[in-house]
């Protein structure tokens, strides 16, 4: 890892000791097109509760659906925002060559480092992995992290070879095979950050932290930090009552819900966001916003969460 890089994974080392990981969504008007000044009014709005970092135009915030254009103003927004006050990475992601156009964007508009999301379409074999990886290190003074789902998948041999690019510091993981993640954290050097990004990661954070991940990033943070904050604090605390309490009668249902329409794991978040009142708008096809049976299910999980959150531990 370079000495630059170092810093940036510092940062973040520090920063994910204290806060779950906000991944933002991005704030559409009615009409689709993209509304800047409330996708501000949000970004602020998270930041105000001491996340760890802040990852814009990820998948949470439908990087996929966003123009170059559009891509530039989420991201120089949220570093306005977060004022250096916690790291700023940006989701880059396709092919390697149109992965390095999004972090040229971002090194410009002033990103402290760059997630590198699954590529799109192909599989690939772990040459080719690295490969992606190499080619975007190469074009960018960012410090990048790896994103394995879907297609991309690394093996302990593949992940020591991302690792001894100078400008990785380390691997989100969407995967939740915790074998082959053991693995992956006894192959990398000292000081490699791992991250759990399985879709609503608190269902499974107490398992990632058994092999030694406990570093999460949050969709619940997106619409009710209270929430996300609550358990984060009862997980770092030991507190086995207020963690049981929170999954069961919280996380376990909003996934339940989650799970039955593709897309819902950004449609529905966003949906929950506009409930709190918060400005972000509908999704972008080809997601779907949910009907008014989902939402009124979505209404009852919210408001049984948010009084949840009076009866553990509060966040510090």
């Amino acid at each position: 890892m370079s000495a630059e890089s170092e810093v940036v994974a510092q940062r973040m080392r520090d920063g994910m000791a204290g806060g779950v990981l906000s991944f933002p969504l991005t704030s559409f008007r009615d009409d689709g097109s993209f509304d800047l000044e409330s996708y501000r009014a949000y970004v602020a709005a998270q930041l105000a509760t001491a996340p760890g970092a802040v990852f814009p135009a990820c998948g949470t915030g439908e990087f996929f659906s966003l123009d170059e254009d559009e891509y530039r103003a989420v991201v120089a927004a949220t570093v306005e925002v977060a004022d250096g006050r916690l790291p700023v990475v940006a989701g880059i992601g396709y092919g390697w060559a149109q992965a390095l156009r999004f972090a040229r964007i971002a090194e410009e508009a002033g990103a402290d480092a760059a997630l590198v999301l699954p590529h799109y379409l192909v599989q690939a074999p772990q040459d080719g992995l690295v490969e992606q990886v190499r080619r975007i290190a190469a074009g960018t003074r960012l410090p990048l992290v790896a994103y394995q789902r879907g297609q991309v998948a690394f093996t302990p041999d593949g992940l020591r070879r991302i690792a001894d690019i100078p400008s990785v510091i380390g691997l989100k993981d969407g995967h939740s095979d915790l074998d082959r993640l053991q693995r992956l954290t006894l192959a990398a050097p000292d000081g490699f950050l791992f991250f759990n990004g399985a879709a609503t990661a608190e269902i499974q954070a107490r398992a990632y932290a058994t092999v030694g991940v406990p570093a999460y990033s949050s969709a619940v943070h997106a619409f009710a930090p209270e929430i996300a904050n609550a358990f984060f604090t009862a997980l770092r605390d030991g507190d086995d009552a207020s963690v049981h309490k929170l999954l069961r009668d919280f996380y376990v249902p909003l996934v339940e819900l989650r799970d039955r329409v593709p897309g819902y794991a950004v449609s529905l978040v966003k949906a929950a966001a506009r409930l709190r009142g918060l400005p972000v708008g509908p999704v972008r096809a080809p997601l779907t916003d949910p009907g008014p049976d989902d939402l009124a299910d979505l209404t009852k999980v919210l408001d049984d969460g948010l009084s949840l959150v009076g009866a553990v531990r509060r966040p510090v």
